[in-house]
């Protein structure tokens, strides 16, 4: 009869080598008590284990319930860090709103100033400036003596090719200087506050570790950059950074209570409500934002998440909607106010538009990823400040002779999703009165359109990925707008010129606006986001929240749940799962499904000519043989056994805590050397060791209780058993025997994904041998 007991750690590729499994323990806490510094915590760049973390918050919770009953000062206490989560939401809150509210006036700032300025304070804006001059009319409210341009404060014309050239060569120097010290502060202080940092949230939430990436350094430099980087014009976003920045804050915040402080789970739990918070402040959205979390980023999300994310993101909305950096004294970044409904017969159009931005978004992805693969595998990659500023000086060049691409991205969407009324100066608002036809500012407008969709759709793939932080929210959203609005200034013209059409008989007779070309601008903007990212149930609740367009939900449902169908077919990855898959993060992406009809003794291959495996025995070996083996192998645990001869499981012990507990006990316990026997059992031998050293108990690093699955079990099952619990490795028996040859293998388990992207699922096994004698 044979015992087989295989421990299978899934390990991301690349990481196998320095990974440090770290496994639940039932005495784990006694050893903690003792003030072991070390044991319990896991290194950079390693996952953690969610069994122990849950395990080690439901020992404390105990603790607190028996402690709490015999005094009134424990019960005291116990009431404090029951409330203790809700105060932290709130400082999370006003933090990230206060935050946001700034980022936001210094980048309308900022961006201003490339193109003047104000006389009567530098640090007005170009429309706070012009708000109480008395020689602003309605239809040049952007035109008043207190701003001036700096053609105006250089060369004293307002107009003219030198003007014009003045204008555009400080345009280009601002734009250039911008961007320049965002690259350089990021690449000098924090190389980690560049990019999205979406991606890198989404893989910490499912428990990885990454050392400094929401640090204080990282908070400050990207609150500065990302102001830099957004007034510099180049195509990006501030609403995926703002993401990073509200989860840099919950976890400094975090420090501040032990409970978060000392549990990975929970300081996690703190994180998926902080990036609910981000999409509130980003968006104004705090609905949205909940939702967002829940869809997109978070691993884990229990119940009580939820209600404190909502929590979180209210006080985040209020607190921004207090500092109201939009000057409008509304929440929302796109207020919208359509007079006309919508049709039926416009659900058509609607799935055209769906149909773009799916097709648009797997294309970006694709050009994007093959961008930025070529970035890490080209020499382009050892120049992040050059291409920074090579992309910013083209941007600049590029955008400024059209102003729809000269002005900001946020102004843009909002000029795009603007419902034409009779005092609009717009071009896109120039109308032959009393019908609607176009006039000569709509046809011009039309071509600098057509002109800036080529251009944004192009520079923003080469833009997103680049060394300074850069979301994709908005860009996205500006590329659907400008498709939405082309299409329905299209629809309304053909109503009007062909009115008596079947298909507009009966709800569009001439002169009648029934075609609102605002409102296809909107659900372009939602079809391109939802294509680029995948998302749906809250990419919907955002944009209503966004634009306070509540009606329009339906023509929103059908254009996003369109350009996902259309997306998938061509890839089923989302930009932030391609972002994980290139920089090759370790992460069990929960919405893929496990295919291969595999169990897990078909991932099992033993290898005979392999060397035995490493074991220990619970009381046989010497602290000097233990730290042999250590030095001798790389595996992130060892199997302990009864003895050689009857090698019975015990357990399961941990690389890093043995290492950490024997260079402890030689520090700080009398007596104990090379020789010093290292024991695993509850209880001491009562026999003398011969007048030897005394020895060394580690019992309470020893995991008695490890997760055992048997050999025929299904690999999609065994997937979903590290997904849904948050496994560091697990047993696998067969037929409740172990094979007598001993053999430790390094294989490998590929899975397939529907876009044909390949992850690479590293599976380590230890096969012990029978507890009996074999004949």
């Amino acid at each position: 009869m044979f015992t087989s007991v295989v421990v299978v750690v899934l390990i991301p590729a690349g990481y196998s080598n320095g990974f440090r499994g770290q496994v639940a323990s039932a005495g784990l806490l006694d050893l903690l008590d003792e003030g072991v510094p070390g044991v319990g915590t896991y290194e950079d760049f390693n996952t953690i284990d969610w069994v122990r973390e849950k395990s080690k918050d439901r020992d404390r919770h105990r603790e607190i319930n028996r402690q709490k009953k015999q005094s009134d000062l424990a019960l005291l206490l116990s009431l404090i860090d029951a409330f203790s989560g809700w105060l932290l939401m709130l400082l999370i809150g006003l933090l990230s709103g206060a935050l946001a509210g700034g980022i936001d006036i210094a980048a309308h700032w900022l961006t201003d100033l490339k193109e003047g300025f104000c006389m009567k304070g530098f640090w007005f804006t170009h429309e706070h400036c012009c708000w109480k001059s008395n020689e602003t009319t309605f239809q040049r409210r952007n035109k008043c003596p207190q701003w001036k341009s700096w053609a105006e404060l250089m060369v004293g014309v307002p107009e003219g090719a030198s003007a014009y050239v003045v204008n555009y060569l400080m345009y280009v120097s601002w734009a250039l200087i911008f961007s320049y010290l965002a690259v350089i502060l990021v690449r000098a202080f924090a190389p980690y506050a560049c990019g999205s940092g979406i991606p890198e949230i989404k893989t910490i939430l499912s428990g990885f570790i990454i050392r400094g990436y929401l640090g204080k350094w990282t908070l400050l430099i990207k609150t500065i950059t990302l102001v830099l980087a957004v007034s510099s014009g180049l195509s990006l976003g501030k609403e995926g950074p703002l993401v990073h920045v509200a989860c840099c804050c919950g976890n400094i915040l975090c420090h501040l209570f032990t409970k978060y402080r000392k549990n990975e789970a929970k300081r996690r739990e703190v994180l998926s409500a902080a990036s609910a918070v981000g999409v509130s402040v980003a968006f104004g959205a705090p609905i949205g934002g909940v939702l967002f979390s829940l869809e997109e980023v978070s691993y884990y999300f229990p119940l009580k998440t939820l209600w404190r994310s909502f929590f979180a993101a209210l006080v985040a909305a209020f607190t921004l909607r207090s500092i109201n950096p939009f000057g409008n004294s509304r929440l929302v970044l796109f207020y919208v106010e359509f007079h006309t409904p919508w049709h039926f017969l416009e659900l058509f159009p609607f799935v055209l538009l769906g149909i773009f931005g799916g097709l648009w978004g797997a294309l970006f992805i694709r050009a994007n990823i093959a961008w930025c693969r070529r970035r890490k595998t080209t020499r382009l990659g050892h120049y992040p400040v050059l291409e920074v500023v090579v992309v910013a000086l083209a941007t600049a060049v590029l955008a400024f002779p059209n102003e729809y691409t000269r002005m900001s991205s946020s102004e843009l969407i909002s000029e795009l999703f603007n419902d034409c009324s009779l005092l609009d100066s717009s071009k896109l608002c120039d109308y032959i009165s009393p019908g609607k036809g176009a006039g000569p500012g709509v046809y011009t407008a039309l071509w600098q359109l057509v002109l800036a969709l080529v251009f944004k759709m192009f520079i923003t793939v080469v833009t997103f990925g680049m060394k300074v932080p850069s979301g994709l929210f908005i860009p996205s959203m500006a590329v659907g707008a400008i498709a939405g609005r082309l299409l329905g200034i299209g629809m309304e013209q053909l109503a009007y010129y062909h009115h008596e059409w079947p298909m507009f008989k009966g709800w569009c007779s001439l002169g009648a606006k029934c075609i609102t070309p605002g409102l296809y601008a909107m659900l372009g903007a939602a079809a391109c986001l939802g294509g680029v990212t995948r998302m749906t149930v809250s990419l919907v609740v955002i944009m209503f929240e966004l634009t306070g367009g509540l009606e329009y939900i339906v023509p929103l449902m059908a254009a996003t749940m369109t350009s996902k169908w259309v997306a998938d077919a061509l890839g089923r990855e989302g930009i932030y799962e391609a972002h994980i898959r290139l920089n090759g993060y370790p992460f069990l992406e929960p919405k893929e499904e496990f295919e291969q009809k595999t169990l897990a003794m078909d991932v099992m291959r033993p290898r005979r000519n392999d060397p035995p495996l490493s074991v220990l025995t619970q009381d046989g070996m010497t602290v000097e043989e233990v730290e042999g083996m250590i030095s001798d192998t790389s595996y992130s645990g060892f199997p302990v056994v009864v003895s050689h001869q009857s090698q019975r499981l015990v357990g399961f012990v941990l690389r890093r805590d043995l290492v950490i507990s024997i260079d402890n006990a030689r520090c700080c316990q009398d007596g104990i050397v090379g020789a010093s026997r290292v024991l695993f059992t509850e209880h001491t031998p009562s026999h003398p060791y011969q007048g030897g050293p005394p020895p060394l108990s580690l019992r309470p690093i020893l995991d008695l209780s490890p997760l055992a699955i048997t050999d025929h079990t299904p690999m999609e099952i065994t997937v979903d058993i590290f997904r849904k619990l948050g496994l560091r490795q697990c047993l696998v028996t067969q037929n409740g025997c172990v094979f007598k040859n001993m053999v430790n293998l390094h294989c490998q388990l590929l899975t397939q994904t529907d876009s044909g992207a390949q992850r690479w699922i590293h599976a380590f096994m230890l096969f012990m041998p029978n507890s009996d004698p074999i004949t």
